[in-house]
């Protein structure tokens, strides 16, 4: 199918506690409109079963939002694109019968979207009156989230293959735990970004896990870190108090440090040299310095997307989505999600 006529795509996002929904034209954004759940800071992480009560409660009305901003109309819809996986099961549950009913309904194509592809296609979506230079294929993403940590080739839209991954936590998870060993509330990886700031990154020295190849792995530096803590303390019932910029400018230092080495293995190894970042880890401000002065030093084409883009959102559902109407890659009514699963 050509590019001349306006296709445009309703995107439907719910893999973790954010209902999202976005309208495109083609691969402009007409409106992006994201409904968090505030109840999970209280319990210091996302509640499975209240998140999937919360998206039945929002869906329709963020839905609702998204179309009416976009300045359409839903007859004006070419196609539903929506998450399968990977994510939350009860989440993901609401977003795709909402889907289904939605495309059944209207009797247009319903398009499955990979989540993690929808990050990676996240740099190709536009804005109105704002101009920006695309990643050229081939081109290596770091992919950083809450729930992974990988490193894609992308040698088309659709083309991407993984070259290495995290073998246990991912790196948003390790910010969001070391936060709370500290007793930073949930979310805490933001708060950590935030104290690193005003801290010494030299402070204080986390082991760096040595693992072969491309992969990564957190959980041990995660456990010396609790080990850590617990010494100071033994020592200084006030060490977290009085040292928490510190802790925290030292614990990203190594984090990013543990990403940095692997993409320029990558580079070095693929010969690749336009290097992408995505996933909502790539919002935090000291990767993105690493990143750039990486870049400097080994003349690389970087592409960081803006904040906005980073977290998770149904605009980078809605893009991939566009991508698949393209070639008429089209899910059946049948497809159920999917709660764990790696780029194909």
């Amino acid at each position: 199918m050509g590019k001349n006529k306006d296709i445009i795509i309703l995107g439907i996002e719910s893999s973790c506690d954010d209902t999202a929904a976005a309208i495109i034209r083609n691969e402009v954004i007409l409106s992006n409109e994201v409904s968090g759940q505030a109840i999970h800071m209280a319990y210091g992480g996302v509640v499975p079963e209240l998140a999937s009560r919360a998206h039945q409660q929002n869906i329709i009305p963020v839905v609702d939002l998204a179309i009416r901003k976009a300045g359409i109309t839903v007859s004006d819809i070419s196609a539903v694109a929506f998450t399968r996986g990977p994510g939350l099961l009860g989440s993901l549950l609401v977003g795709t019968s909402f889907a289904k009913g939605f495309a059944l309904a209207r009797q247009i194509p319903l398009i499955e979207v990979n989540h993690l592809q929808g990050h990676v296609l996240a740099h190709f979506l536009k804005e109105p009156s704002v101009t920006k230079k695309d990643p050229t294929f081939p081109f290596l993403c770091l992919l950083v989230s809450g729930g992974n940590s990988q490193i894609i080739i992308v040698r088309d839209y659709l083309d991407m293959e993984v070259i290495g991954q995290t073998i246990d936590d991912a790196a948003g998870e390790a910010f969001d735990k070391c936060a709370k060993v500290i007793g930073l509330p949930y979310p805490g990886g933001p708060l950590i970004d935030k104290f690193a700031k005003l801290g010494n990154p030299k402070a204080f020295v986390f082991a760096k896990p040595r693992i072969p190849g491309l992969d990564y792995s957190f959980s041990g530096l995660k456990t010396s870190f609790l080990y850590f803590i617990r010494d100071r303390i033994a020592e200084n019932p006030n060490f977290i108090v009085e040292n928490q910029l510190d802790i925290c400018a030292s614990i990203q230092e190594t984090i990013i440090q543990v990403l940095m080495i692997k993409v320029k293995l990558a580079a070095k190894e693929t010969g690749i040299r336009t290097i992408a970042v995505a996933g909502g880890v790539s919002a935090n401000s000291g990767l993105r310095a690493a990143l750039i002065k990486a870049a400097e030093k080994h003349e690389w084409d970087m592409h960081i997307p803006p904040f906005k883009f980073t977290t998770d959102n149904a605009a980078m559902i809605a893009i991939t989505g566009y991508f698949k109407y393209l070639k008429n890659e089209f899910a059946s009514h049948d497809a159920t999600p999917y709660s764990r699963v790696t780029l194909k």
